[in-house]
């Protein structure tokens, strides 16, 4: 008889212990769902947020001043198509990259913005004028920098070879140094930068700062005095996201007109 009861002691912890794990996986689960619009909700509003900085900077030359002034658009990266089968309210490009179902690993010598992993898919946004015609478009873009990912807003024009824009909506580089790339002043350069040649060359970047005028002048900015790896990070991104492995296919399906 003694003996018995250290073993249904032994059984009535584990059951209650049992029990209570259940009952508070159930109700996290239940908070869960319960929020998952106030999720969605706060990602959206994060979205105009940050869409909200460039269109101010938009405004200041006279362009599209409003959100509702934008065509949202999802593309397959790798075609330059658009696929309107993705939800672009709930897509996600940092967990779209990581999963093998909806990203892929970035070929090395590709890897110049030093993602390891890109989306199959992007979220852009098309500005038209009156006539249907592409006006500007608004590419998300992202790379290493000296201690954080850079995000930004990166507009190029509707000829697809000058950059109207670039601005800096996340990052986590040196206050003071790094983070300058943000400053109003330093993001002025690139606009109505030159990214492509006349043969079509890629040759956007950032050259070493002070180092005075070359035959690139056209197609790049002067870097940042004491930021040399952020500024090379801003470089590499560029780079790589009007490279063969970002938005290529879809700047020259515009360049063609199919759009």
């Amino acid at each position: 008889m003694s003996e018995s009861r250290p073993r249904d002691t032994t059984t009535r912890a584990l059951t209650l212990a049992l029990l209570v794990a259940f009952v508070c996986g159930l109700l996290v689960s239940a908070v869960a769902v319960g929020l998952r619009p106030l999720q969605r909700a706060n990602v959206e509003a994060e979205r105009i947020a940050q869409l909200q900085l460039v269109l101010n900077a938009l405004s200041a030359i006279g362009r599209v001043q409003s959100i509702d002034g934008l065509e949202q658009r999802m593309v397959e990266l790798a075609s330059g198509r658009f696929d309107d089968s993705i939800d672009a309210t709930r897509f996600n490009s940092e967990r779209a990259a990581a999963s093998s179902a909806t990203g892929t690993a970035i070929p090395s010598e590709l890897d110049l913005a030093g993602l390891k992993r890109r989306a199959l898919h992007a979220q852009v946004y098309l500005v038209r004028d009156a006539a249907g015609r592409i006006e500007l478009i608004i590419l998300p873009v992202s790379g290493r920098g000296y201690q954080s990912t850079l995000h930004a807003w990166l507009v190029m024009d509707g000829d697809t070879r000058t950059v109207r824009a670039l601005k800096f909506y996340q990052h986590g580089e040196t206050p003071g140094v790094g983070a300058r790339i943000e400053e109003p002043a330093w993001e002025a350069r690139w606009r109505g930068l030159r990214a492509f040649d006349d043969a079509g060359v890629l040759r956007i970047g950032v050259r070493a700062a002070g180092s005075g005028y070359s035959e690139d002048a056209a197609y790049q900015v002067d870097g940042i005095s004491g930021a040399t790896r952020t500024t090379q990070g801003v470089d590499g991104m560029l780079r790589f996201w009007l490279g063969e492995f970002g938005y290529a296919a879809l700047l020259q399906r515009i360049r063609e007109e199919q759009y």
